[in-house]
């Protein structure tokens, strides 16, 4: 990025190494198993919060990745932790899957099959199977990858959004109480890419590896829209429900479809991933960076209401995504816009007193308080997985 390139990466390391330290020492639970479902913006463990397969599907990653990254068997104990406490808990002895949420004791309270959780879990097993090669990580991977294509995938291209326990049909499929009801969304369609991605490096298989081009091509073809975004809501028959713009999401979505494409082993696919990398790159600097060099989180494009907090994980993403495209066409601009995001990011979102990352500060860099450090959807995955890639480039 701007500085020298030995000056960055030295900060990366730190950085990478200072939130692998945080995790490991404030989040193990030693009384009940696994880690903590919540820890507070001023580091305070709260008491019996219900645990989330996406938190403890991202520690599994993250940990499972730095290891692969250093080589190192520093961090096994943790990934081990993490595997178990998954296993145990989150697995549906019944129906197969994972449940999305159980208590603090670990019973579960929340049954509900969401692909984008399913997803996940074959992100962590596979890249937990590059580690130790525990074949019974990868085998729970590739079941779960054929309950996907069995029960979620659409006639009409694409998957279904969430299911019963038991995988029969759900009303309310929201990922979150923040997401609009939709049956199709960006969201858990970008992460089936990235965990089938993960998957196919694994498993070399004909079905995944259809199913993994169908979602190249979907990002191409439904979600990509004429003004250089990714559309977020869809209905089972592609009518689009919502006109809102998440920056993260356009930047981050870009470098995992040129992932995908080079897992894919297709040049000509991911020639058409590149020229859609530059657009949405270019649109995304037009659009999303301020003159301080922060990422503003969302846009409706119906009302121009700009959501102008800072979240945490679009900066990280940006970093990526910007090299990436850097990559393709050796724009300086890409880089010196990165360089002024990581600028921002280092004085506004790290907490360089008590460890982690802020989850979110408004225009004014200000923290919210009332956000945590660790939680359902705070993990260690964005930060971790960008810090290593940056390193590389």
């Amino acid at each position: 990025m701007a500085k020298n390139d030995i000056d960055l990466k030295a900060e990366f390391k730190n950085e990478l190494d200072r939130i692998l330290k945080y995790w490991s020492k404030h989040t193990l639970d030693h009384k009940h198993g696994g880690f903590y479902g919540q820890i507070d913006h001023y580091n305070t463990v709260v008491p019996k919060a219900s645990k989330g397969i996406i938190l403890n599907s991202r520690i599994l990653w993250s940990f499972s990745a730095a290891s692969n990254h250093y080589k190192t068997d520093v961090y096994k104990a943790i990934c081990d932790r993490a595997y178990d406490y998954i296993k145990t808990y989150f697995n549906d002895g019944v129906h197969q899957g994972v449940f999305w949420e159980v208590d603090h004791q670990g019973k579960p309270i929340n049954k509900r099959k969401q692909i984008y959780a399913q997803a996940f879990t074959i992100y962590a097993l596979s890249e937990y199977y590059v580690f130790t090669k525990n074949e019974a990580a990868k085998d729970w991977a590739i079941e779960i990858f054929n309950l996907i294509e069995h029960h979620a995938k659409h006639p009409e291209e694409g998957y279904l959004e969430a299911f019963e326990s038991n995988w029969q049909s759900i009303d309310d499929m929201r990922l979150s109480n923040k997401d609009m009801n939709a049956a199709k969304t960006m969201n858990t369609h970008l992460h089936v890419l990235e965990a089938y991605t993960s998957l196919l490096k694994i498993y070399d298989d004909d079905h995944l590896r259809k199913s993994l081009h169908m979602l190249v091509v979907l990002f191409q073809e439904k979600f990509l829209n004429k003004k250089h975004h990714f559309d977020l809501f869809f209905d089972e028959q592609w009518k689009l429900l919502s006109n809102t713009v998440s920056y993260g999401h356009d930047i981050e979505t870009v470098w995992l479809m040129i992932e995908a494409a080079k897992t894919l082993n297709e040049a000509s696919l991911l020639k058409q991933c590149e020229t859609i990398a530059i657009d949405v790159a270019n649109t995304f600097i037009d659009e999303a960076i301020d003159k301080e060099g922060a990422i503003t989180n969302e846009k409706n494009e119906d009302t121009n209401h700009l959501d102008d907090d800072r979240h945490w994980w679009p900066q990280v993403e940006a970093l990526v995504g910007l090299n990436y495209a850097y990559q393709i066409n050796k724009n300086e601009d890409f880089l010196k816009h990165a360089s002024n995001i990581w600028d921002f990011t280092k004085k506004h979102l790290i907490d360089h007193i008590n460890g982690e990352w802020y989850f979110r500060v408004d225009k004014n860099g200000k923290p919210y308080t009332s956000e945590d450090k660790v939680s359902m959807w705070k993990a260690p995955y964005h930060t971790s997985r960008a810090l290593m890639i940056l390193s590389k480039f």
